[in-house]
């Protein structure tokens, strides 16, 4: 008989990485002796912004409403302000050019839909370009849409820049959709302006959009990273046209529980996505957009979070010795065996980390950048990081 309810799209998808490391983890404990240090997840602890819970109460009786999946125009114009100040932009419609996001993850997994074609022919099929390693929301969206995954490799090579220079122009020619993630989740490289040039040619040159996921772009070590829309712009592309942009409070202001974020960029392609998401998309409460609103337009706490990443930063390297990473709060570190290397430091060290080859996959020459590296988020502040890197260094194999 058929199985008419077997998804085969779905059943494509691995593993997710934090599936894999509680399989990986099955059977053993950590040490007892040792107060846990959860580094493996990407979620900021820092005290809450003073203004949520004030903004919060004041505007509970929003519960009792249905938000619009576009988001307020209240929120949307915060966003389109922030995006200005943030970028120098001149000009942004918060009417026609942003959208609000149930944070970005959803976001990003939804945009592969709206913009990849699933009923190409086999042989023409379209493909989705992405780094590798990677977020792998970027990986499931490819999948699930129907496209073919094409990984730019983004190794020390490269500076783990995603490598466009390898991809073949048959693949660009078929390509529908690149994601950009500047500042890195894991590596922490940063795209600069020529790079974003670099690939506005190609989009114009074989037609395909561009995603950016800029979730990180207020967590760097230097310089301040350069966005897509400011590039676009400073080129005379005041429309933004192939260029959507994510990003989130969940890392600027460490409301990861919030779940709100943004979308902005080309109104062509901002339309096409809101068609989808008034079937698909889910709203962030009114009262939570209020909070949203006064993230968006407030810098002290960026700032002062910026302070204390950069210091962890700092504190991890002093112990451990290495290069501090352009961006993000991820150290991604090399080590012999990074499946091994996880499980020994949680046995040992009562220390979670990923191993790196979770984050990736296996590209077109079967090779996976991820493998011999883990990902260790400095999440919880300058003490508890140079005690990470002090356990790390102590972890046997």
């Amino acid at each position: 008989m058929q199985n008419k309810s077997h998804q085969v799209r779905i059943a494509q998808l691995g593993a997710y990485p934090f599936e894999r490391l509680k399989a990986l983890f099955d059977g053993h404990t950590p040490n007892p002796e040792l107060e846990p240090i959860d580094a493996g997840a990407g979620e900021p602890r820092l005290p809450l912004p003073s203004f949520v819970a004030d903004t919060l109460n004041a505007n509970l009786t929003g519960f009792s409403k249905y938000p619009s999946t576009v988001g307020s125009i209240e929120l949307r114009t915060a966003i389109a302000a922030w995006l200005k100040q943030r970028y120098g932009l001149e000009s942004i419609d918060p009417a026609t050019q942003v959208l609000t996001a149930n944070g970005t993850r959803e976001s990003l997994f939804a945009i592969a839909h709206a913009l990849v074609n699933p009923d190409a022919p086999d042989d023409r099929r379209p493909y989705v370009l992405m780094p590798n390693p990677m977020y792998q929301i970027y990986l499931g969206a490819a999948i699930t849409a129907g496209a073919e995954p094409w990984f730019l490799s983004c190794s020390e090579a490269t500076g783990f820049a995603p490598d466009l220079a390898a991809v073949p122009e048959h693949v660009w020619t078929d390509t529908a959709l690149v994601y950009v993630c500047s500042p890195s989740n894991p590596t922490g490289w940063i795209a600069d302006e020529d790079y974003f040039r670099k690939l506005l040619e190609l989009a114009d040159r074989f037609d395909f959009a561009i995603v950016s996921d800029e979730c990180y772009s207020e967590i760097y070590w230097q310089q301040r990273p350069a966005g897509l829309l400011e590039v676009a712009e400073n080129l005379g592309r005041t429309d933004f046209s192939r260029c959507l942009v994510m990003n989130s409070l969940s890392k600027r202001s460490a409301l990861p529980g919030m779940r709100s974020g943004l979308i902005a960029g080309d109104a062509k392609l901002i339309r096409q996505f809101t068609k989808l998401r008034s079937y698909t998309g889910p709203a962030t409460p009114l009262p939570l957009q209020h909070v949203a609103a006064a993230a968006w337009s407030d810098e002290l706490h960026v700032e002062q979070h910026l302070d204390v990443y950069r210091a962890s930063l700092k504190a991890f390297f002093d112990v451990y010795g290495g290069e501090i990473p352009s961006g993000s709060f991820f150290v991604w570190l090399p080590v012999a065996d990074d499946e091994a290397f996880a499980l020994a430091a949680y046995t040992q060290q009562s220390v979670t980390v990923l191993p790196g080859t979770y984050l990736g996959a296996a590209d077109q020459n079967g090779i996976n950048p991820g493998t011999g590296y883990i990902r260790a988020a400095l999440v919880d502040g300058p003490e508890s990081a140079a005690e990470l890197a002090r356990r790390l260094k102590a972890v046997v194999i």
